[in-house]
């Protein structure tokens, strides 16, 4: 091949990878930002104030601006004991990345406090009673079941809800990318 040739071939490669990058970037949009779960007033559960274990009422707003895993649960409840040593565990493991996990416990006080302090969980429980079911509904879960979970990205949008028992790896999978910066 000549100079010449060989000259215009890597112009042609040079263009037609460039031409790629464009595409890339112009007809293949970013993959889009996840989209509110129906039926989950978010202004609801921003709004809302409910006693800790120690009596002190408590904004859940607090938490806004971090990736909030709200777990609605009963020390009673066989699922909600099953799903807790993983959220122990991800709150140690992802808590400095930006995970927050919230619970909202729907039993007596004393219940709850010693299931919390038998199971060494690592994250606030809120006492939930007859305002906590209320909130439980307005978070979107309409049949009362326990365990319910909700998902809230760092603008507070709820993104997932989850009834029933959530897997650790199932629940990490579904947090990661709401973590990164």
């Amino acid at each position: 091949m000549t100079i010449r040739r060989l000259s215009l071939v890597a112009i042609g490669l040079l263009l037609f990878g460039a031409a790629g990058v464009v595409a890339r970037h112009v007809l293949m949009p970013a993959a889009p930002a996840p989209t509110a779960v129906a039926g989950v007033d978010a202004d609801a559960v921003w709004r809302a104030r409910l006693p800790d274990l120690d009596g002190r009422g408590q904004a859940l707003a607090q938490w806004r601006g971090k990736v909030v895993v709200l777990n609605f649960w009963a020390p009673w409840c066989p699922p909600c004991r099953e799903e807790i040593p993983g959220f122990t565990r991800m709150q140690t493991r992802l808590g400095e990345a930006g995970l927050q996990f919230v619970g909202v416990a729907l039993d007596a006080p004393e219940k709850v406090a010693a299931f919390a302090e038998e199971n060494d969980m690592n994250y606030p429980n809120l006492l939930g009673g007859p305002e906590g079911a209320a909130l439980s509904r307005q978070a979107g879960n309409r049949l009362g079941g326990l365990p319910y979970t909700v998902v809230f990205d760092r603008a507070g949008v709820a993104v997932a809800s989850l009834s029933g028992a959530v897997d650790e790896s199932r629940l990490e999978a579904l947090v990661a990318p709401l973590l990164r910066p």
